[in-house]
């Protein structure tokens, strides 16, 4: 957004503030000057209708009235203004308990707008007591998963109530139900849908939108990454039944995803994975060499990932269902990998940059969150204050610039005293917006969410202080509140996860020292560990424990649905303060003998560039990308592309793409010719 539209919104809020009766468009037009840049009548109304449907989206109360019943349809004569006490942040005050819930819910996610959203409604809520830095503290460092491609155009029509169409891929039903499977054809077919989103959680690893489908006219449940197609916003409104619950419904996928048998063979001694699962038995295969697992699983889908990493150790046995999906991530993986690799430079990976209307809003609420918080802090220090706001010092000195001449056109005693000469910054004159704005929807949503997803974690959820902060945090955001509660958040956990998360998040709160049994998939064994435990965070729905490891005498991170048996013994023999408090960057820690690996990307697949910290990349046609990886070691690499199913292949090195493309070969040679094919 430009700076005149960020001056001409911040000039409409000082203006609707600065009295109780309101001004009409026409007044308003005359009081601020830059809306005579629209070129006609009809465009500067145009203007005027996007500026207060902006406004109130940000959770800004314009209100509308006629002061002539008679004429009450005339929008020329109907006034409009921001009443303060409907503006302004209440005056509830937080404990230091409830600061460090909030900004540990604040901390959880990891999509950049949302992320932005939730630093805002900290920033605002500093003034009540939270203080950013408090999530530090906490032993628990979860995040929540939103790298589905079309995750931030889906949120936002949830929670402003807009239709949205979409390209749908189906699941194969008999993956669920047992039945004989679906022709690849049939499953790779998308077509449009029609819905209107209610809402939208996050459940077995998937986020899920609910909500009217306007093709089917009954209530249904569509998975984010099944979403072929860009997902476009529709025009008007819709209400969302009064019955409905988001909580419901995420529970409901519990009957839809009922567990059923499965039967994989594997290599005798591989599959430790398979083989320490909750359940699951082995018997003698036919075959010498070979044994016979019996699973009951509810996601045939993630069996047949776990399958298909095993590559040639392992075979998708019954029911059918599983073994197409095998054979089909394994074909697909083979012919993506076997592809040239296209041409590309790879140049160091940027931050992304913000969507026009995000900029936008950052940068006025930026400007309406500075003057509080100057006014609380007279004197304050320009780059200090420039690090609080995330901004430049230059920026900042624009913003303040911006300040300065801002206020009613035909007032100018109405227009604040803006001083920074001296690195200090002072304001005067800025009584209506002496207090912070209310949390707007996305800021509310941000926060509500992430503080009901940590109450359903195992040691967090008791927490008085987080019942008490999300009970203020409702009041403090008023109706923005309500965007909370049709979004839901469940990080997944591996299965008996509540009791291994239970004794770790004591050991390091107590400083214990723990052995391991820790199974390492990329050499397919199980291994004894002894640690010193520092800190739990979660990656893409998975558990890591961070922890000193004395067999490699140095930080390691340990998956938790990876660790089969934990016991105490005794005091940790590092007893010193948590190094680098702040959220891990990546997972993986470079190092001297670290490999340089060079992956191309689909769509689907662009959350690895995140998710393991590439440091450089390229875009490539058809949403696709290269991005480079710094590993420890190749061995898991294979597997993991197997997993993507042809959303990612080997570029370099390549004796590496060479080696990959022989390990699923071998691994496809395991299921004959395609049936369907």
């Amino acid at each position: 957004m430009s700076a005149n539209r960020t001056e001409r919104l911040l000039n409409l809020v000082i203006a609707l503030l600065s009295t109780r009766r309101g001004f009409t468009k026409h007044e308003l037009f005359d009081e601020i000057e830059l809306y005579s840049e629209a070129p006609s009548t009809a465009a500067r109304e145009k203007l005027f209708d996007r500026d207060k449907a902006f406004l109130r989206e940000q959770g800004i109360p314009v209100e509308s009235y006629s002061e002539e019943t008679l004429y009450d349809q005339d929008n020329s004569v109907r006034r409009y203004r921001i009443r303060a006490d409907a503006y302004r942040l209440p005056g509830v005050r937080f404990t230091p308990e409830e600061s460090a819930v909030l900004a540990l819910a604040a901390g959880m996610w990891e999509q950049a707008s949302l992320g932005s959203a939730a630093a805002r409604a900290l920033r605002r809520l500093q003034t009540r007591g939270v203080d950013a830095d408090d999530a530090a503290a906490s032993p628990l460092q979860p995040r929540i998963r939103t790298n589905d491609p079309h995750f931030e155009t889906v949120w936002k029509a949830t929670v402003t109530r807009t239709p949205i169409s979409f390209g749908y891929r189906p699941a194969d039903r008999a993956r669920t139900a047992g039945d004989e499977p679906a022709s690849p054809a049939r499953r790779r077919r998308s077509t449009v849908r029609h819905l209107q989103p209610w809402g939208m959680g996050s459940r077995f690893g998937h986020w899920y939108v609910v909500g009217w489908d306007l093709d089917r006219k009954a209530e249904r449940f569509f998975r984010l990454s099944r979403m072929s197609a860009p997902v476009t916003l529709g025009d008007g409104s819709y209400e969302v039944p009064a019955s409905f619950s988001i909580d419901a419904s995420l529970a409901s996928l519990d009957s839809v995803f009922a567990p059923v048998p499965a039967l994989v063979r594997v290599r005798k001694g591989a599959a430790a994975e398979l083989r320490l699962r909750d359940g699951a038995k082995t018997a003698p295969a036919e075959q010498p060499g070979w044994e016979e697992l019996t699973l009951t699983v509810p996601d045939l889908d993630a069996l047949a990932a776990d399958t298909a990493a095993l590559g040639a150790s392992a075979v998708a046995v019954h029911p059918p269902a599983l073994r197409s999906a095998v054979a089909d991530l394994l074909r697909l993986a083979l012919e993506a990998q076997t592809k040239p690799v296209p041409a590309f430079t790879l140049g160091r990976r940027a931050p992304t940059p913000a969507a026009s209307s995000t900029a936008a809003q950052s940068h006025l609420t930026r400007l309406l969150d500075l003057v509080p918080y100057v006014l609380g802090n007279q004197g304050a220090d320009l780059e200090d204050t420039a690090r609080r706001f995330g901004v430049s010092s230059a920026q900042l000195a624009t913003d303040l610039n911006l300040l300065f001449v801002s206020g009613p056109r035909h007032y100018p005693n109405g227009l604040m005293d803006v001083n920074f000469e001296n690195g200090q910054i002072f304001i005067d004159n800025a009584d209506d917006l002496s207090e912070p704005v209310r949390l707007g929807m996305d800021e509310a949503a941000a926060l509500m969410v992430g503080l009901e997803t940590l109450a359903s974690l195992p040691g967090v959820g008791e927490t008085p202080a987080l019942a008490s902060a999300l009970e203020k945090l409702s009041e403090a955001a008023g109706e923005s509140a309500q965007a909370g509660s049709v979004v839901a958040a469940r990080l997944a956990e591996p299965e008996g996860s509540a009791e291994i998360l239970n004794t770790l998040q004591q050991a390091i709160a107590g400083r214990r020292q723990l052995d391991l049994r820790y199974l390492v998939p990329s050499r397919d064994e199980v291994t004894d560990r002894t640690v010193d435990p520092r800190r739990l965070f979660s990656v893409n729905n998975l558990w890591y424990l961070e922890a000193w490891c004395h067999r490699s005498e140095g930080v390691r991170n340990f998956r938790v649905d990876r660790i089969h048996q934990v016991t105490d013994s005794g005091p940790a023999s590092w007893q010193g303060p948590v190094p680098n408090a702040a959220f891990p960057s990546g997972l993986f820690r470079p190092g001297t003998e670290d490999t340089l690996v060079t992956l191309v990307l689909g769509p689907s697949a662009s959350w690895v560039e995140s998710a393991y910290d590439a440091a450089r990349r390229a875009d490539l046609p058809r949403g696709r990308s290269a991005v480079e990886l710094r590993v420890g070691n190749t061995r898991w690499i294979p597997g993991f592309i197997a997993r993507q199913g042809g959303s990612a292949a080997v570029a370099a090195p390549a004796d590496l793409r060479s080696e990959t493309g022989r390990w699923l070969r071998e691994a496809l040679e395991n299921y004959g010719p395609d049936p369907q094919g």
